[in-house]
């Protein structure tokens, strides 16, 4: 009898265990799904996230190409989904580049609509499982390329995440993402080798975001640097203590300078006793491709990477036969093929930043909610330095 009775209670206990596990499980899935509905972003099974992430957020967006009218701000986007792998940052900071114009204009196509930029900083919200596995945890201070940065929250590829080390400011290490690596890839990888140190290469506007960068790469790399720039901004261009530096005439309301104001050719083959520079990064386009061919020295590289005067007409390869040249037309994605060659880029920018051997000037900051007004100003060639929005 004792032990059917015992045999009795355990069975009851049994069932009364049942029972609250299963009282629990129900009340832990509605909470989860109550989470989830809150936040909107977050749909993976195991992220970790801040508790306040909203279902929209503020962005930037371009719902017809256009000028820059065309970025719209709108309050109520959505905030992107988390998927595997993903990371979502609160964004502090996104930078406007000119290649974020291009995107507006649909010179580079994009699918419609979505939100502009590809450069951000700010602070991670939420992980899941696999980027938290990679290190990375709610409340790093981090930078990213990747589309959709003029907005409150991004959804990053933790491959694509930089750790913004103490001593580095967001906004600094913002400017540094596109521009910086940019301007990496540009004196480090670009030139295939053909440039050694103690050779010239020609930067031309470096009164400009991107090639300030450039110049004083080119210099902590040890190449003798000639630059060109817009006389308004010589103070900027001076800074830079390029070997040799020629201020041009300014086109008013561009981003580029007048380069029939002077003989850029004749004045590069003077300061290189008539052999020309093993190197040209060209981030203007039209206007300055036969200098940039004519500067070249034998088996020199003409570096194409922007467009700021126009896109560079089509020209016969013929052309290069005279001095065996070579022309390159890069782009940012195929010298940051994986972690290891990003993390390599980072590294040598953050580093040169702490050591004092790179100056980054952010030129202005503008809020989100003049979104357009920041493209104008940029493509007004006003600025010196990396212009930013600034994200609430």
């Amino acid at each position: 009898a004792r032990r059917l009775e015992l045999q009795h209670r355990q069975l009851i206990s049994r069932h009364i265990n049942k029972l609250l596990l299963s009282t629990m499980l129900s009340g832990l899935t509605r909470t989860t799904l109550t989470l989830r509905s809150n936040t909107g972003a977050i749909r993976g099974k195991y992220a970790r996230f801040f508790s306040d992430i909203p279902a929209t957020m503020k962005a930037a967006v371009v719902r017809e190409v256009g000028d820059a009218d065309a970025l719209k701000v709108e309050n109520d986007f959505p905030v992107p989904e988390l998927k595997p792998g993903q990371v979502l940052v609160k964004n502090h900071y996104a930078g406007i580049n000119f290649i974020d114009t291009y995107h507006r204009k649909g010179l580079y196509a994009r699918d419609l609509p979505f939100v502009g930029g590809q450069e951000g900083g700010g602070i991670v919200a939420a992980v899941t499982d696999e980027a938290s596995a990679q290190g990375i945890s709610v409340g790093d201070r981090v930078a990213y390329s990747v589309f959709g940065s003029y907005a409150q929250y991004t959804a990053v590829p933790a491959a694509k995440i930089l750790p913004v080390p103490e001593g580095v400011d967001i906004d600094v290490a913002t400017a540094c993402v596109v521009q910086g690596m940019t301007a990496h890839y540009l004196t480090a990888s670009a030139h295939a080798n053909l440039i050694q140190p103690g050779e010239w290469v020609l930067i031309h506007g470096v009164g400009g975001g991107t090639c300030q960068w450039a110049a004083q790469m080119a210099k902590i790399m040890g190449y003798k640097v000639i630059g060109t720039g817009p006389k308004g901004k010589a103070d900027v261009c001076e800074a830079l203590n390029c070997d040799e530096l020629i201020l041009l005439d300014e086109t008013p309301g561009t981003a580029y300078e007048d380069y029939e104001s002077v003989d850029i050719v004749k004045r590069v083959m003077e300061v290189t006793d008539g052999k020309g520079v093993k190197s040209v990064i060209d981030g203007i386009g039209k206007n300055t491709v036969d200098i940039s061919i004519g500067s070249l020295a034998h088996r020199g590289i003409f570096i194409s990477f922007g467009n700021a005067s126009g896109a560079v007409p089509a020209f016969p390869v013929l052309r290069l036969i005279g001095k065996s040249a070579y022309v390159t037309r890069p782009k940012l994605l195929d010298y940051t093929t994986d972690r290891e060659e990003l993390l390599w880029r980072a590294n040598d920018i953050f580093g040169w930043l702490k050591e004092g051997k790179l100056n980054v000037s952010v030129d202005t900051c503008f809020p989100l909610d003049e979104a357009s007004e920041g493209h104008k100003y940029l493509e007004a060639g006003k600025s010196k330095g990396k212009v930013l929005y600034e994200i609430p």
